[in-house]
């Protein structure tokens, strides 16, 4: 596992990272089992579709810390994103908003999401990530602007095209899963974007030079050149077996 403190400078730098989605209610045994399959990066989890409560983000995030791997926590709705800064203050390396369709979100998100003078997250808690031998204020402060994760989930036609407009600084990754991206392609089918690959080659090209990455949810560790091919430097995968 690379170290945690760089997972947003590699992101940023566009070195490939590979992370795996793994159920908030993992024991640290099972943990262990999914991370010592492969190299992972980062570890992902979710509330958008699976349960949440904040005591099992704080013990899931408190056990990814312990084993040197950031936790992602996709949140559970895209209108959550005021809630950024407490969730936030529960233990995840970073979050995911999804469903992300406009510039006030991303602004929002952002908002919330850094310490002043960058943003208005308020301080406190004591089961932040990194906030370990970093208890002055301003020190932590400015770690965790520099080394928090912000991503925005774009999930459909719309929003792919408008992908430029939502690499705003401070986001770090665009993402999308290849479900509801695919309702939006089936429901525009005169689009000329007209599959997956498409919406990431055109993605991949709009990015170039904003410093803002495409993470895919490609599931599959047979699909990593695939997608790495076409560009995406940040890749999602299920656990191996």
């Amino acid at each position: 596992m690379k170290p945690a403190e760089t997972l947003k400078q590699r992101i940023n730098k566009g070195d490939q990272v590979v992370g795996v989605g793994v159920p908030m209610s993992a024991t640290r045994a099972r943990l262990e089992a999914v991370l010592s399959k492969d190299d992972y990066d980062f570890v992902s989890v979710d509330s958008q579709h699976s349960p949440f409560n904040e005591d099992t983000l704080v013990q899931f995030s408190g056990i990814a810390a312990e084993l040197g791997i950031p936790a992602m926590f996709r949140i559970k709705h895209t209108r959550h994103a005021y809630l950024i800064g407490n969730l936030l203050d529960l233990g995840p390396a970073g979050v995911e908003v999804p469903q992300v369709e406009d510039e006030a979100t991303v602004d929002e998100a952002r908002s919330y999401f850094y310490y002043p003078q960058l943003g208005k997250r308020s301080w406190g808690g004591a089961a932040r990530w990194g906030v370990k031998g970093r208890d002055d204020r301003l020190a932590y402060a400015e770690w965790w602007n520099t080394h928090g994760v912000l991503w925005m989930q774009i999930e459909s036609i719309n929003a792919v095209t408008n992908a430029r407009k939502l690499a705003k600084r401070g986001v770090d990754c665009l993402s999308w899963g290849p479900a509801d991206l695919s309702f939006s392609r089936e429901a525009n089918p005169q689009h000329p974007l007209k599959t997956d690959d498409d919406c990431v080659r055109y993605t991949v090209k709009v990015l170039e030079g904003t410093g803002v990455r495409l993470c895919v949810r490609s599931y599959d560790p047979n699909l990593r050149n695939k997608y790495r091919d076409l560009g995406a430097t940040v890749l999602l995968e299920r656990p191996k077996t």
